[in-house]
């Protein structure tokens, strides 16, 4: 019997190419072009979603141009203005420098510089709406590059049976993923991977108290890891969370 997905004009396949994908601005960056498209993770992507703070506002006659940053890296997303309506949208006058919202669009390249066109942008009204994205990105991630949860459950039960040999693994993996980073963000990727936490994270100045180091070397190594993608920022720059934890 035929795939109906190849059949019917709603089918399964079409659905996977239009969905809606949340991602880190550090995965639009990194995506490789395809023809007119583009792919994440070796997956063709047409609608994302993502949140950023609102670093910078163009306007024009034609489009608002916001260039946001998440912590993983900053990008720009244009919003076309509607010639037609007849009210101003109430949600834009709350789209401030300094603000947090969540945007929804498709990913375009021009003179090789990607930006997003967004069909809808709107502020971010809980600060624990950035900790879910964040997560919910991660999880889509780990789903397209490892696998649906319980596809490995025997090498994960083989890796219990084998809790030295697992130990081993797990810090020559820990010290490969760092390697490149300066010792002071290794050290503090360690506490922040080891240290019981909140959704929030931890603030810098929590993390140079911890360590007994000074605030200003905390703030550098997490600028290392910030430009590297292994942390990101929640309720504020100086407060971190791990992106993806081994």
């Amino acid at each position: 019997m035929a795939d109906a997905s190849q059949n019917s004009p709603s089918g399964g396949r079409r659905d996977q190419q239009d969905s809606l994908r949340p991602v880190t601005i550090k995965q639009i960056l990194d995506a490789q072009p395809d023809g007119d498209e583009f792919r994440i993770d070796n997956s063709k992507i047409s609608q994302l979603t993502f949140i950023g703070q609102i670093r910078n506002i163009a306007s024009q006659a034609l489009n608002i141009t916001y260039k946001l940053d998440d912590g993983t890296g900053s990008i720009e997303v244009k919003q076309w203005n509607d010639m037609d309506a007849t009210e101003a949208n109430p949600l834009r006058a709350r789209l401030v420098e300094g603000a947090y919202c969540r945007a929804w669009g498709k990913l375009k390249s021009f003179n090789d510089r990607k930006h997003v066109n967004v069909q809808i942008i709107r502020p971010i009204d809980d600060n624990n709406e950035v900790s879910y994205h964040m997560l919910e990105a991660t999880a889509v991630h780990l789903y397209h590059t490892r696998g649906p949860i319980g596809a490995n459950t025997g090498a994960s039960q083989g890796a219990v049976n084998n809790a030295g040999h697992q130990q081993t693994s797990g810090a020559a993996y820990g010290t490969q993923k760092l390697a490149g980073y300066t010792p002071m963000a290794q050290r503090v990727y360690q506490y922040l991977s080891n240290e019981p936490q909140s959704n929030e994270g931890l603030h810098q100045q929590d993390i140079a108290a911890k360590l007994g180091i000074d605030v200003a070397d905390v703030a550098a190594a997490g600028d290392n890891l910030l430009e590297g993608g292994l942390i990101y920022t929640t309720v504020d720059d100086q407060t971190w969370a791990i992106l993806e934890a081994d």
